[in-house]
Formats: structure tokens, C-alpha cells, sequence
């Protein structure tokens, strides 16, 4: 089978197509035709050598949707011919940037026949993160004021709409001005040019002065200042990446907020949050963007695209 792989870390040029062996399903795997994959950032880390171990060489991508070509032993709930979409895979499993990707069942779900291929791969890991950030983790509930960060990007925009269908008054920050208009046609009610510097008050302002419930940052270095700023009293912050920065101690101890980091590796078994998945992009809650489609021989200038941003949503990359 042909399968995207680099020999050596590096930038996207690294990236070739080789022939290799097609895998057979272990016990609780399951053996998927890819139709579809995505890149997602954490990709391009993994490739450069800026992020983890990885056994060269090493097949890129965490997301893929397509059918399920056999399952192993102990697998019930998939047969062949299923459409299924999963989440999760890559670095130390073996990606999905191949024709075929064995994929443990935990980590797949049934996709929707009225769900395309492409959003099927698009959609896992961004909406399982912001999923469990705004569910799991800071406990979102209607009418409160949730910020996002990089509102276009690929975990930002499912937050926008995941956010908007909980019910919550989303706002998010985007780079031009293009970009927060279509970040506002994805449901937030408001957004902001995150190099303003009048960001503290424009957002404050949206909200009555009574700060942000649930904020979702992946640049806590840049922005836990104004986080905490803009924070409501015990308001709730998630963050999907980056150390906590040294800060004047004046909003910790006067609104008392919670600071919680996050990732996905920590909930092995995504299963029952892809079904919920599933269901908010069946019934239009949840649509995934794709600002672009490359095939396997352009999967470097796929990781290039999203090193260099400035889209909304995801990259998808087909067989």
C-alpha cells in the first residue's frame, strides 16, 4: 500500500510517499481503507523533531474516516464495510496518512452516511478537544460567555459551534478581519483582532464588565495575562498547550479563577464523545471547515498550509 512517511525529521519536504506492507488488525483494532485523513499542528511538531519521540519512519496524521476493511479479535461493534471516522492516531501508533491505518476501537465511531469522507477526517481530534474542553473540563452551561482563541483555526472553529450549540455566548479572536467575519458566521457573537491593543477592553465591554465564564487559549505563554483580565469572577481557563507563564498574583486571588491544561491522550477511550460528534455534525451543529484538499504526493504542502495558518478550519489530505 503507499503510505506518507519521512526517514528523518525536518520541514514538509521530508514527507515522501513509500510502498509498504498493508497492516493486519491485533486484538481490539480495527483495519481502516482510508478515504480521508487531516492535519492538525501537533503533526508538523512531531515531523520537525520540536515535539516527542517518534520511531522513524514515522506516517503523519491523527484523524482519518473511511471503511472498515477487517477487524481484529474482540472487535463487536465494527464490521466490514462500515463507515467509520477516528481520532488520536499517530506518533506512536502508526498514522493515517496511508491507504490503510489499524486503528484501536476505542477510538473509532460509526460515521453518518449523510457525513462526507473529508469532514469525517477533519472533524475528530478538533472536535473531541473542544469537546472536552468545554464539556469535561470547564463545564460550559447556557448564556455564559466563553472566549476562544484562534477562533479560525481547527480546534477553535468546532469550539465556536460546539460553544454556540451549548447555549453559550461565544467570542473568539481571530488575525484579519476576513477571518472574523467568517469566525462570525460559525456562530460567535462577537469577535476581536488579538493584536488590538484595546483587546482587554473591547472584550470586557461585549460582556457587561462582568468578564468571561470559560475561556479556551492554545497560547497561554502570550495570553494568561489577559485571561486572567478578562476572566469573570471563578472563571474557568483551558489550555490545550504552553506552561503556565509567571503573573502578578492581584487576579488570582481576587477572582479565583481555575487554570486547567488538557490534552486528549489523557481519555484513551474516545468512542462515546465521536458518537456525540457524529450527531452534532449529522444534524448541522457541528460543520467542519475545510479551507483545503491535497492528495498523498502533496502532503508537504499540506503541512506546510497549516505551519504558515491563515485559514479556517482544517486541512484535509486524501489517498
Amino acid at each position: 500500500m503507499r503510505a506518507v512517511r519521512y526517514h528523518e525529521h525536518g520541514g514538509p519536504d521530508v514527507l515522501q510517499v513509500d510502498e509498504i506492507d498493508r497492516p493486519t488488525p491485533e486484538e481490539s483494532e480495527v483495519l481502516v481503507e482510508v478515504r480521508a485523513a487531516s492535519v492538525n499542528a501537533v503533526d508538523a511538531r512531531f515531523r520537525s523533531g520540536s515535539y516527542g519521540d517518534v520511531s522513524l519512519p514515522a506516517i503523519p496524521g491523527g484523524d482519518a474516516a473511511g471503511i472498515v476493511a477487517a477487524v481484529g479479535e474482540g472487535v463487536e461493534e465494527f464490521a466490514t464495510g462500515d463507515r467509520v471516522f477516528a481520532g488520536g492516531m499517530g506518533h506512536d501508533e502508526g498514522g493515517t496518512f496511508a491507504e490503510y491505518a489499524t486503528i484501536p476501537a476505542v477510538k473509532v465511531a460509526h460515521l453518518p452516511e449523510s457525513v462526507s469522507f473529508e469532514v469525517g477526517g477533519a472533524i475528530p481530534n478538533v472536535g473531541v478537544t473542544a469537546w472536552m474542553a468545554f464539556v469535561e473540563y470547564a463545564g460550559l452551561e447556557p448564556t455564559e460567555y466563553c472566549l476562544v482563541h484562534g477562533g479560525n483555526g481547527g480546534v477553535g472553529h468546532a469550539a465556536v459551534q460546539l460553544g454556540t450549540a451549548m447555549g453559550g455566548d461565544v467570542l473568539a479572536t481571530a488575525g484579519s478581519e476576513e477571518l472574523r467575519e467568517r469566525v462570525r458566521d460559525l456562530g460567535a457573537v462577537a469577535a476581536f483582532d488579538y493584536d488590538s491593543e484595546m483587546l482587554e477592553d473591547d472584550i470586557l465591554e461585549e460582556t457587561d464588565n462582568e468578564g468571561v465564564d470559560v475561556i479556551l487559549d492554545h497560547r497561554l505563554d502570550d495570553y494568561l495575562g489577559l485571561d486572567l483580565t478578562v476572566a469573570a469572577q471563578n472563571g474557568r481557563i483551558v489550555t490545550i498547550t504552553g506552561g503556565i507563564p509567571a503573573v502578578e498574583d492581584a487576579p488570582l486571588q481576587s477572582k479565583q479563577p481555575t487554570i486547567k491544561g488538557m490534552a486528549i491522550a489523557n481519555t484513551p477511550d474516545r468512542q462515546p464523545v465521536l458518537r456525540r460528534i457524529a450527531r452534532l455534525v449529522e444534524r448541522g451543529d457541528l460543520n467542519p471547515e475545510i479551507a483545503e484538499t491535497y492528495d498523498f504526493e502533496e502532503a508537504g504542502e499540506a503541512h506546510r498550509a497549516v505551519t504558515e495558518g491563515g485559514y479556517v478550519g482544517k486541512i484535509v489530505v486524501r489517498p
